[in-house]
């Protein structure tokens, strides 16, 4: 199933299976077990699974610490500027750290959120500095374009086929990747004014980039709804998958941040 980069289908298989099949269990308590001299490790392990509101619940509590640490950067931007680096250094470490350690989500996910709020705090305060009133309508257009993409899933007016999952993430690598040479062609001197300049290509490219972003929203959907319809995916798999829910919100909001700074400078 292609799904966003952060949330990996093999996090929830092997967690199935640590779940069915927990490690302090022996044979000897098994055997107990089916006797009816010990509990049931496996039943009570079966109530602690993951569901559909349980995602949704955990995805709100993300949104909100991020929006907490978004405020303190907004507020205290001119003191939390000067350690802008180390934020975003430690959000995409505890990114990565979530990506491939999810039974530790529930701590990572919420401390990248708080960090991935003060950064968009500070990025935030920059634009409205520039362009007054132009981060509410980021905000705006952030929540009407997750709630478009929400309504076009669950009425399946764009169907999520394997042809449609295929592209989009075939276009947000290649996303990463243009990302990633212009970043290193700018080391040596080269010019990426298609990527920072308020030219029409450049501003054909930001259009393209939220579109896949927005995109990539429905991917996210379709992924959890599946990971939550399988049986013993254990509980904090909620918080794996909204952390991965809000990488893509985030990513969306910058992108439309960019757009809206780009058509303010023409």
């Amino acid at each position: 199933m292609a799904r966003n980069p952060m949330l990996s289908e093999s996090a929830f298989e092997r967690a199935r299976n640590e779940q069915a099949h927990p490690a302090h269990v022996s044979s000897q308590d098994e055997l107990m077990e089916q006797q009816g001299f010990v509990p049931n490790y496996h039943t009570a392990a079966s109530s602690q699974v993951m569901t559909l509101q349980g995602t949704i619940n955990k995805t709100f509590v993300l949104l909100m610490l991020c929006a907490a640490g978004g405020f303190i950067g907004w507020t205290k931007a001119a003191a939390t500027f000067p350690l802008i680096w180390v934020i975003a250094i430690g959000a995409l470490v505890l990114a990565i750290w979530t990506s491939f350690s999810p039974k530790f989500a529930p701590f990572t996910s919420t401390i990248y959120a708080l960090l991935e709020g003060l950064l968009l705090g500070v990025i935030s305060a920059a634009y409205n500095a520039e362009f007054p009133g132009i981060v509410l309508n980021a905000v705006l257009i952030t929540g009407i374009v997750f709630f478009v993409m929400l309504f076009l899933y669950k009425t399946g007016i764009i169907k999520v086929t394997q042809g449609f999952a295929t592209a989009i993430v075939s276009a947000t690598f290649a996303i990463a990747l243009m990302y990633l040479g212009s970043w290193i062609f700018s080391l040596f001197g080269g010019n990426v004014s298609y990527l920072t300049s308020s030219s029409p290509l450049s501003i054909v490219i930001s259009v393209v980039i939220c579109l896949v972003a927005a995109f990539n929203l429905m991917l996210d959907f379709q992924f959890i709804s599946v990971m939550a319809s399988r049986p013993e995916t254990p509980k904090y798999m909620e918080w794996y998958a909204g952390f991965g829910l809000l990488v893509t919100i985030v990513w969306l909001y910058i992108e439309i941040l960019k757009l809206l700074g780009k058509s303010k400078r023409r």
